[in-house]
């Protein structure tokens, strides 16, 4: 070596096969993510107007006649679902598919559709219906005062 070389970094073929597994699963990441182009007509609508905590325990998600019976309601930013499987019947779950954790993205026929791989849960408990999910979607936890159903 001469003088004028300086010092070389040597980059080795696991560096390079780590570095391309890294930017692999960011890829993944990205395309099981949801974008706010797709949420549900008037989920934004549905946020408290006032200053408050945006979405923790006590923030109203909507009113009980916008959740219709036998289908339900994302609620993306807020990371849950809900529905009324019947009249005056209101149920909230994880938006989140336990399958590989994509979102959710609506509510029909009693069936919560996840689109990412086909997976369908129950409205009504959010036990699986078809796979490829193999457990349940978490209950959350709401409260429904009056007409407003709010997180908690």
């Amino acid at each position: 070596m001469s003088g004028t070389q300086g010092t070389a970094r040597i980059v080795t073929r696991r560096t390079v096969v780590a570095a391309a597994g890294a930017a692999g699963l960011g890829a993944a990441l990205v395309a099981c993510g949801s974008s706010d182009s797709d949420a549900p007509a008037g989920s934004t609508a549905d946020k408290p107007a006032s200053g408050g905590d945006g979405g923790g325990a006590g923030a109203v998600l909507a009113k009980t006649t916008d959740i219709p019976e036998g289908g339900g309601k994302v609620f993306a930013d807020q990371g849950v679902v809900v529905t009324q499987p019947a009249a005056g019947e209101f149920k909230a779950f994880s938006s989140t598919c336990t399958h590989q954790g994509c979102a959710v993205k609506d509510v029909s026929d009693g069936i919560i559709h996840c689109p990412c791989h086909g997976s369908q849960f129950s409205a009504a408990d959010g036990s699986v219906q078809a796979g490829p999910a193999t457990q349940p979607l978490p209950a959350a936890s709401i409260k429904v005062a009056g007409d407003a159903i709010t997180l908690g």
